[in-house]
Order: structure tokens, then sequence, then C-alpha cells
């Protein structure tokens, strides 16, 4: 794996490692000094599909560790011992590498540096809290639809920084706001739900 390896290329060696599971540590390891990026990538792949818990909250939790390392100046993310021992069955990471590679390769065919500029501190400190706000979403988002929008964000996001597209980025985000709307009306329909139940109850006791 060379540091001109286009993202598809190092997402199948990742999901064609040998073994049942997957640790952070592993991941990290394999994406070297291309971490940062490519952890985005791979922790918003998971949540294209509908995935159970936990899948998402742990994605969110890690995507908002790395985010928060983004928007304070890293060089290179820290992740604690506890985090670098969890794990991912690798059948799990090849379905969503195996449903992704095909659009990835078409995007990285299309993709070119571009509007580059996040590319500087201040840019990719903005970044980093615009990711840190999706995290923060995609921890609560609405159970399997919700955090679709939002994982297809993260990972355009992602691979918007690797291959220095500032459209892909920007398309990114486009989807993220509405992935924020989208569950934000999911909790309006839950509150304004249980308002109702309640004042019904109230109503019912009250006769």
């Amino acid at each position: 794996m060379t540091q001109f390896a286009r993202t598809s290329e190092v997402l199948t060696v990742l999901a064609a490692q040998e073994t049942e599971r997957l640790t952070v540590g592993d991941i990290v390891a394999v994406l070297r000094d291309r971490a940062f990026a490519l952890l985005v990538v791979l922790l918003g792949l998971p949540n294209c599909l509908p995935m159970p818990p936990p899948i998402p909250l742990i994605c969110g939790l890690l995507l908002a560790l790395v985010a928060a390392q983004i928007a304070a100046g890293m060089s290179a993310p820290w992740l604690p011992r506890a985090l670098l021992g969890r794990s991912i069955a690798r059948s799990d990471l090849q379905r969503a590498v195996s449903r992704a590679v095909p659009l990835l390769r078409r995007l990285e065919r299309w993709s070119r540096p571009r509007l580059r500029v996040f590319e500087n501190d201040i840019g990719m400190r903005t970044m980093g809290l615009l990711l840190l706000a999706l995290a923060l979403v995609l921890i609560v988002a609405a159970p399997l639809v919700g955090q679709i929008p939002l994982g297809l964000a993260v990972t355009l996001v992602g691979l918007g920084l690797v291959e220095r597209d500032g459209i892909v980025v920007a398309a990114g985000l486009g989807v993220g706001v509405l992935g924020v709307l989208l569950n934000l009306g999911f909790v309006y329909a839950v509150f304004t739900g249980v308002m109702g139940l309640l004042n019904l109850g109230a109503a019912a006791a009250g006769a």
C-alpha cells in the first residue's frame, strides 16, 4: 500500500485482512499517515446501510473523538487504548466496503484536487468542528433510517479530504444538513407524540 493509493484500494486491502474481527488499532495501522481522513471515511461507511445498535453509537463516538482532534489541529490521531482494542466483525466491514467501493471508484474517476480551501489550518479546524456536529447527531440519530444520510455525509466529506476535492466535501456537508434536518424532524415527531399522549392522559384523568 503506497501513499498514492486511492481510497477504494485502501478500503479493499483493509476488508481483506485475514482475521475474523478487526480492532480499531488494526484499522489505524493500515491507514497510516492518512489516518485522519480515511478514518472519517471508514466511520461513515457502516452507517450508509441500516445498521443495528450499537454500531451507529460506536461510530459516532469515535468520529467525535477524531473530529475533536482535527479541530484541535493535531497532525495524527490519538485513540485511547480501550478504543484501540474495540473490534468490528470483518464480515460487517466487508459488506459495507463491497457496497461502497463501486461508488467510490466512480467518484475517484471524477474527483480531483480543487476548491482546496480546507487545506490550511483554519480550514481543517473548521472541518473538524463540522464533523464533530455530524458525529453528535449520529450518536442520537433515529434508529436505522436516520443514520443513513449522516453516514453518506461523513463518507463524502472524508473522501473529499482524501482526494483534496472541495466540491465532494461541500456535497457531503449538504447531505449532512439534510440528515440533521431529518433527525430533528424525527425528534420533533416523537416529542409531539409523547406530549399528545400526556395531554390525553391528563384530560382523561380530569374527566
